[in-house]
């Protein structure tokens, strides 16, 4: 499944592109997502908790930088994983591109996903949901960072304030449960709607 989505930092895109140079703080950035091991060379080993629907999930595996242009400011990251309990496996390409766009930055991100197991059971709809929900934290966490890195404060002072206001799996698959029951209201009700 592609998903393809973006957001906007208010930075320079130099910068948050050289935010992209420290993967630690990259996935510090990502809810549920904990670095457990540098492997070197750009590959890691980490764990990623999701809750969709009923079902929570850990998933305990590895994420390798395949591609690092830095002409383009294009990162390309390949992450698989299993289940902890063996309810499924997952496996993403994920592909992040960086553009200056006056004074703030684009970044486009498109990710190929392949679910097995418990996660695959849900549609496209609400996988795509919970990817946007996911996105939107990202990018307030990541400018939240740069802008706490710029005042002078620590990685572990950042991680620290971080740990007191975390979003839990439960708050971001409600959230997704949200804008699904959003979707489908405005799909349909709001065609009948009469005319005024």
């Amino acid at each position: 499944m592609i998903i393809n989505s973006g957001f906007e930092v208010a930075q320079p895109a130099e910068k948050v592109w050289r935010f992209f140079d420290d993967i630690p703080q990259v996935a510090s950035c990502l809810p549920g997502a904990e670095l457990t091991e540098d492997l070197g060379d750009g590959k890691y080993k980490g764990r990623v908790a999701i809750r969709m629907g009923p079902v929570r999930l850990q998933f305990a595996g590895t994420a390798d930088i395949t591609e690092r242009d830095e002409a383009r400011r294009a990162i390309a990251v390949r992450a698989a994983g299993a289940d902890e309990k063996g309810r499924g496996q997952a496996a993403m390409n994920v592909t992040a591109v960086v553009t200056s766009k006056g004074r703030a930055t684009r970044v486009d991100v498109s990710q190929d996903l392949q679910l097995s197991g418990a996660a695959a059971q849900y549609g496209r709809g609400m996988i795509g949901d919970f990817s946007a929900i996911m996105m939107r934290d990202f990018a307030a966490n990541m400018a939240d960072r740069i802008t706490r890195l710029d005042r002078g404060e620590s990685a572990e002072q950042i991680a620290a304030a971080a740990a007191g206001g975390s979003v839990g799996g439960f708050a971001l698959a409600a959230r997704a449960a949200r804008l699904a029951l959003a979707r489908v209201f405005r799909r349909f009700f709001l065609p009948y709607q009469p005319a005024t």
